[in-house]
């Protein structure tokens, strides 16, 4: 038997040996790794309270969001306002302060300092409305309120129904708050951030202190040192999304998580993969670690906003959202929404992650080309 094992492959004993050497290796290095960041005081801020920091203004700011009241003064009798029924009337308070006044210059320097939104008075038939251009948008919307007022006052002079009527409502429910699209675009921001700094940081720090010259050295396959700082980061990254939904799902805050919620963890798991490759492309160029600190902040922001994490980029020119459409945290962050806010399910979750976990092996494949041990 001893012969066979010999001559014919490896004795199975000491193949349990090795396995559990490499266990007890991967073990000791998470250890020792995850240690090392708590201890950190500097990494534990930027990485897990600054991001949280982010989310908890911007949703006590924003916890009761809605569209601004425009203000316009009106100077006698309008007969497109006047003429209005009760509970039309009562219906424009909503979205529209109407206040009435009989010094037409007094309101009109009202409108040019910014004050109020707009004049509006009558000459005859015709309707007259003055207003600021320094802020287009509520121009804009102050015109298409008073041209809808006007036009259906017209029709109500002819005497004749309105041939269609046009019933409008939000897509989401009423009770649908802005931590729902707050949320997943803060947390992929800080997914993205801490993978990228993190991996990006730890390998300038290792080579610089010629630890990688060490674990290279030593009886450590480098599989149990990548599959480790692979596990401290996502062991993290979950962490993260745990403690970012509970604080959102905080009745002041009033998140409320869809029965798909859930599917934001592998979509988090596949995203630090993506983002901790752009990490070791960092640190495998950058020579210290201000210098991969900035880079990857000069990566991790302008991305950020350009991927709709602090705000959307509806109104954005057509070729910055066909650039945001190539950033992998834009596609990360819209894939969070479906899942946690629009009940959205695997068929959207799926896509996302096989893009990411491609993204992720493309970026690793140039950081090995790029990669040293040391700075020698």
């Amino acid at each position: 038997m001893s012969a066979r094992s010999g001559a014919g492959g490896r004795n199975p004993a000491d193949a349990a040996g090795a396995e559990r050497t490499r266990g007890r290796a991967f073990a000791s290095l998470s250890r020792a790794m995850a240690l090392g960041m708590l201890r950190d005081r500097t990494a534990v801020f930027f990485i897990l309270v600054f991001p949280l920091m982010f989310l908890v203004l911007f949703g006590a700011l924003f916890k009761d969001n809605a569209a601004p009241r425009a203000e316009i003064v009106q100077l006698g009798r309008v007969e497109a306002l006047d003429s209005l029924p009760r509970e039309v009337r009562a219906g424009l308070e909503d979205f529209l302060t109407i206040r009435t006044s009989d010094d037409r210059g007094q309101a009109l320097e009202e409108v040019r300092a910014g004050d109020v939104d707009a004049v509006l008075w009558q000459e005859g038939d015709r309707v007259r409305l003055r207003y600021s251009a320094a802020d287009p948008t509520r121009a804009g919307s102050v015109r298409a309120i008073v041209d809808s007022l006007v036009q259906q006052a017209n029709i109500a002079a002819t005497g004749r129904p309105p041939a269609y009527e046009l019933t409008a409502s939000r897509v989401e429910d009423e009770s649908l708050r802005a931590i729902q699209f707050l949320t997943p675009g803060m947390l992929g921001w800080a997914v993205a951030m801490s993978a990228v700094v993190g991996s990006a940081l730890t390998l300038v720090n290792w080579r610089r202190k010629r630890i990688l010259r060490r674990l290279w050295l030593a009886p450590v396959g480098p599989g149990a040192v990548i599959a480790a700082r692979v596990g401290v980061n996502i062991a993290l990254a979950l962490v993260q999304t745990l403690v970012f939904v509970g604080v959102a799902a905080l009745p002041f805050y009033g998140l409320e998580p869809t029965g798909y919620w859930w599917l934001s963890l592998p979509l988090v798991v596949c995203g630090t993969l993506a983002f901790m490759s752009v990490g070791l492309v960092v640190g495998a160029r950058a020579g210290t670690e201000e210098a991969a600190n900035g880079v990857t902040q000069v990566i991790v922001l302008p991305m950020a906003f350009l991927s709709g994490s602090f705000f959307p980029l509806d109104g954005a020119p057509a070729w910055l959202r066909a650039l945001a459409d190539l950033l992998p945290l834009k596609h990360l962050t819209e894939a969070m929404q479906d899942v946690l806010s629009r009940g959205q399910g695997w068929e959207a979750a799926l896509p996302v992650m096989g893009g990411l976990l491609l993204f992720a092996a493309v970026m690793t494949a140039i950081a090995a080309r790029l990669f040293r041990w040391d700075d020698a």
